[in-house]
């Protein structure tokens, strides 16, 4: 294993995913809290179409196959955004129910991005760099640059500074919306803001987790903060936090040589996490559960 202390690539590829880990931890809870984790779900499987799209389109405009974050992440975001609002459409306009409705953008987002994918692999001649592109599926942490680093920083505190300025009114609105709604708060534009919210921790988190397992990087932290802290700002505080170490110490392990994609390895330890808070933790572990029956 490399020396962690001595190896920038490996300093710059953990930290980047610990600032992931802890955004998508954070924001995590607005959609653990909203019952909004299938809404998560498919924004990431979603995302890799527009991925794929990006990536030709600027191949397609300027000859040269640019693997740029920045252009691949905005084609991310358009795509989640465009299977939310696509989904609003068709549940407003016919009977379809929205989880009904969530799981057809899923299927039809997703299912064309891996055909898409595999065309433009197999397409002749061949366009230098497409394979690069299966990392988005499960993750690849030890590609990030420092470029990355930097844009996954901004991007992450832009979206908590807007969390944190509108703590407050978006606390009322995902515990009590129509309270929220007659004290005169702008639901609309909270709903708004919280989904894009989300939708940021999501795409910003593909790098290295990956489109199929990024709903475990929104989701898991949340469950495991729930079972240890009792109000809304120790669960974002203690979800950031295990977000933020289990990335980091899955982007270690598939950094450092071991061949693992980054995505399964940080979904694994999350899963430990949890179990381990499902279990122990006071007041609503298993064990403390088990302890009230008997006494």
């Amino acid at each position: 294993m490399l020396d962690f202390w001595s190896d920038y690539t490996i300093q710059l590829v953990v930290l980047g995913s610990a600032m992931i880990g802890a955004l998508s931890g954070a924001l995590g809870c607005f959609a653990y809290l909203r019952k909004q984790s299938l809404v998560g779900d498919v924004v990431a499987h979603s995302s890799l179409l527009g991925i794929v799209l990006a990536f030709w389109f600027t191949y397609l405009l300027t000859g040269t196959a640019s693997k740029s974050i920045g252009i691949l992440l905005t084609g991310a975001l358009v795509a989640g955004l465009a299977s939310l609002f696509l989904t609003d459409l068709i549940t407003s306009y016919t009977r379809i129910k929205p989880d009904a409705g969530l799981g057809i953008m899923l299927a039809i987002f997703f299912g064309t991005g891996i055909m898409l994918l595999r065309f433009l692999q197999r397409s002749q001649p061949a366009i230098p760099g497409i394979n690069g592109i299966d990392d988005y599926l499960f993750g690849m942490a030890a590609t990030m640059t420092s470029g990355d680093a930097w844009l996954i920083a901004i991007v992450g505190v832009a979206a908590l500074v807007t969390m944190t300025l509108l703590w407050h009114r978006l606390k009322l609105f995902t515990f009590d919306a129509d309270y929220a709604s007659g004290l005169g708060m702008p639901i609309q534009m909270l709903e708004v803001v919280l989904l894009a919210l989300i939708v940021i921790g999501i795409v910003v988190g593909l790098q290295i987790v990956g489109v199929v397992l990024m709903i475990g990087l929104l989701i898991a932290p949340a469950a495991s903060a729930r079972q240890w802290t009792r109000s809304m700002a120790a669960m974002c505080v203690t979800a950031a936090c295990i977000g933020a170490a289990s990335a980091a110490a899955g982007a270690v392990v598939s950094a450092t040589g071991s061949g693992l994609p980054t995505g399964p390895v940080i979904v694994l330890i999350l899963s430990a996490v949890f179990a381990f808070s499902l279990v122990v933790a006071p007041g609503r572990g298993l064990l403390h559960r088990r302890r009230k029956v008997v006494s």
